[in-house]
C-alpha cells in the first residue's frame, strides 16, 4: 500500500448568500480553484493528473450534475482527465479527499485533483413532475438551498425536522446553554478575524475576480464580524423555536455561503510530478451514522474511529478542525472528546467563515494541514457533521517538521 499525501490545498474566500460571489456560477468557482491550484505547481504536466473528484451537495442546478468534470473542462485542463462528483452533503469534499487517498493507497492513482464547491445563492427551485397527466391541482416549488426537500412520506417525522430544530434537540440532550453557544460563536469570529489579520490565510485563500464589470474582487471571507461578543450575540432572536426553550439563532449557527476549495492528493511519485513536497500525510479516516435528527453528534464517533485506526489516542492530537454547523453541536462534540477547547478551530470556524456545503470539508482539511505546519505539531483531526445523521473524520500527520 502506498502512502497518501496532501501536497497543496486552497480555497476561495467564502461569500455570504446573495453576496459578492453570488454572481459566479458554481461550475465557474470550481474551475477557478482548479486553475489556481494547477498554476501553483509550475512543473506539473496537467495530463498526468489521474482523476478529478469533487464534492457538491446540490447538483440540481448550474453544477450540471458532474461538477468535477465541468471544472476541469472549464479550467482548460486536458479532456483526458476523468471526473466524478461525490455527494455526502456537508461532508462531500472531505469524502472526495478520502476517496482520493484510497485510490493512491491502492496504487490506482498517483495524483488526484480533489475539490468541493457550493453556491447556496444560486441553488435552484425545483418543480416535481406530476403524478398524472393534466392535473387540476397546483404544484409546489421546492428550494434546494438547504435541508430536506421532496420528502418521502414514509420517512418518520422525527427524522425530517429542520436542522435548527434538530440542533435544539441535541443541545437539550447535552445540556448546552444559550450562553455557551454565544460565547463559542463570538470566539469563532474573533479568532477568524485575528487569523486573517496575522496573514495565516495568505497561502490558503485565492482571490476571486469580479463576476462582471460592476463587481469587485473578493479577497476575504464575507461573514466574519471581528467585533462580535457573547453580549451582542445574546441580543439576537431565536429562529427555530420561540420562548424559554429556544436557543439557536443566526448568530450561533453557520451562515449559508458560496465558495470552492481544491487540493492535490498523491503518492510519492505524485510529489515528483508536482515538483513539491507534501504538507501532510493522510493517516486514516472514519465514518459514522446515527438517528438523522442527531446529525450534529455524528463526528464524535467518526473521529474516535479515525484516531483509533491511526493507532493513536486523543492525547496525541494537537489540533482539531471541526466544521461549525451550529455552536451547540460543536460544543457537544468537543465535550464528548474531552479535549482542550483551545486546540479546536484556532483560526476560526464556519460560524464566522461560512459553510458552503460542498466546499467545507476541504476547507477544514487544508486549514488543519497549515496549522500543523505552522506549529510543528504532529497529528490533527478534521471532522464534519452531515445532514441525515452522518459524520466524517480524517487524521493528518504533519510532514513539514
Amino acid at each position: 500500500m502506498q502512502k497518501a499525501y496532501l501536497y497543496d490545498a486552497i480555497r476561495t474566500p467564502f461569500g455570504k448568500i446573495g453576496g459578492t460571489l453570488s454572481g459566479h456560477r458554481p461550475d465557474d468557482l470550481a474551475a477557478h480553484v482548479v486553475r489556481e491550484l494547477v498554476a501553483r505547481s509550475a512543473s506539473l504536466d496537467p495530463a498526468t493528473i489521474d482523476e478529478s473528484i469533487f464534492g457538491n451537495a446540490n447538483g440540481a442546478g448550474e453544477e450540471n450534475r458532474n461538477v468535477a468534470r465541468m471544472a476541469t473542462l472549464l479550467a482548460g485542463l486536458p479532456t483526458s482527465i476523468p471526473g466524478t462528483t461525490m455527494n455526502r452533503l456537508c461532508g462531500s469534499s472531505l469524502d472526495a479527499a478520502i476517496a482520493a487517498s484510497r485510490q493512491v493507497a491502492t496504487g490506482d492513482a498517483d495524483l488526484v485533483l480533489v475539490g468541493g464547491v457550493e453556491s447556496m445563492s444560486r441553488a435552484p427551485w425545483v418543480l416535481p413532475k406530476t403524478e398524472r397527466p393534466f392535473p387540476m391541482s397546483n404544484l409546489e416549488l421546492s428550494n434546494t438551498t438547504l435541508g430536506w426537500r421532496l420528502v418521502n412520506p414514509a420517512m418518520p417525522g422525527e427524522w425530517t425536522v429542520s436542522l435548527g430544530e434538530a440542533t435544539e434537540q441535541l443541545r437539550e440532550r447535552h445540556q448546552i446553554t444559550r450562553e455557551d453557544q454565544d460565547e463559542f460563536s463570538a470566539r469563532s469570529h474573533q479568532q477568524a478575524a485575528a487569523a486573517w489579520d496575522a496573514g495565516k490565510y495568505q497561502d490558503l485563500v485565492v482571490p476571486v475576480p469580479p463576476a462582471n464589470k460592476r463587481g469587485a474582487e473578493v479577497t476575504r471571507d464575507e461573514t466574519i464580524r471581528a467585533d462580535s461578543t457573547a453580549q451582542t450575540l445574546a441580543g439576537l432572536r431565536t429562529v427555530f423555536r420561540t420562548g424559554e426553550n429556544a436557543t439557536v439563532t443566526a448568530g450561533n449557527a453557520s451562515p449559508m455561503s458560496d465558495g470552492a476549495s481544491a487540493a492535490f492528493i498523491g503518492s510519492e511519485r505524485g510529489g515528483q510530478l508536482l515538483g513539491a513536497k507534501p504538507i501532510a500525510r493522510i493517516v486514516s479516516n472514519g465514518a459514522f451514522a446515527l438517528d438523522p435528527q442527531f446529525f450534529g453528534f455524528a463526528p464524535v464517533e467518526a473521529a474516535n474511529k479515525a484516531v483509533a485506526k491511526a493507532g493513536l489516542t486523543w492525547k496525541d492530537i494537537a489540533a482539531v478542525e471541526l466544521n461549525e454547523a451550529f455552536a451547540a453541536q460543536s460544543l457537544a462534540c468537543v465535550r464528548a472528546w474531552d479535549i482542550d477547547e483551545s486546540i479546536v478551530n484556532a483560526w476560526g470556524g464556519a460560524i464566522a467563515i461560512g459553510h458552503p456545503l460542498g466546499a467545507s470539508g476541504l476547507r477544514i482539511l487544508g486549514t488543519l494541514a497549515r496549522r500543523l505546519a505552522e506549529s510543528g505539531q504532529r497529528y490533527g483531526v478534521a471532522a464534519i457533521c452531515i445532514g441525515v445523521g452522518q459524520g466524517l473524520a480524517v487524521v493528518l500527520e504533519n510532514t513539514t517538521a
